[in-house]
């Protein structure tokens, strides 16, 4: 345990596995009292059993980000239970509609068009009405380098809605700096995660195909990702606004 984050509270969306599940572990390692969100109790649960055996205070809240009143509830919770909101990453989101554009289901499309790109905006409204009240604090949304940077057949909705958070990321960085909220965004590559391994593929199967399409040889840790969100939401990171942090090991380099 260290203090860097000592005194803060911190929200995470989507921590019960993967990314968010490590951002949450790696600030409460830090110091800060951390609100675990996601739809799904039960591993949200085992992210905040992980924080608290290792000696740190976290909070389940679940709620669902594409409802403007879940999301609102959610930063209510988090200040009632951790006494503030002085950080925020708005990590939930989900590959899904996958296929040529043409052959996309409308239901799907709007699904991850809701959780990816609404979910993040209502978040981000609700986690800047409170923290502009209170005088300021940072909040770092999670994109990919799919998108913005990138494109991949068969993710047409998936990078639509990844690059729409980038750029609203960075609109709404521009629009609060002056209210002391200070916005950015990571966006991983090709992160060692279940999202990232295809149908029947085994772990060396895995590991050979990262080794031949990607420039450092290899997947990223989920530790990686967490380590950039904390620089971004740290004071170190005090005249980072509206940075995009590609972490893809090269691929769009």
């Amino acid at each position: 345990m260290t203090t860097r984050f000592a005194d803060t509270s911190v929200l995470v969306t989507g921590g019960g596995t993967g990314i968010g599940r490590a951002i949450a572990l790696a600030f409460a390692r830090e110091g800060a009292r951390v609100a675990v969100a996601g739809r799904t109790a039960g591993p949200l649960a085992e992210t905040v059993e992980l924080i608290e055996r290792a000696g740190g205070k976290a909070v389940t809240l679940t709620g669902d980000v594409t409802n403007s009143q879940d999301a609102a509830r959610l930063v209510r919770e988090t200040v009632e239970h951790l006494g503030g909101l002085d950080v925020a990453v708005n990590n939930a989101g989900v590959l899904g509609a996958l296929g040529p554009i043409a052959d996309v289901d409308e239901e799907d499309w709007r699904r991850v068009i809701d959780i990816n790109l609404t979910g993040t905006w209502l978040a981000m409204k609700h986690e800047i009405a409170h923290m502009r009240a209170q005088g300021g604090g940072a909040i770092v949304n999670v994109s990919s380098n799919v998108g913005a940077h990138m494109s991949i057949p068969g993710l047409g909705a998936y990078a639509a809605s990844k690059a729409a958070v980038t750029a609203l990321t960075r609109s709404a960085a521009r629009d609060h700096i002056a209210d002391g909220v200070r916005i950015n965004i990571v966006s991983p590559g090709p992160v060692d995660t279940p999202m990232s391994t295809r149908p029947g593929e085994n772990a060396a199967d895995k590991a050979e195909r990262m080794k031949d399409s990607i420039p450092a040889g290899r997947a990223g840790a989920v530790e990686e990702i967490a380590a950039a969100v904390l620089y971004l939401a740290s004071p170190e990171a005090a005249f980072t606004v509206g940075a995009d942090l590609v972490l893809d090991g090269g691929i769009t380099a």
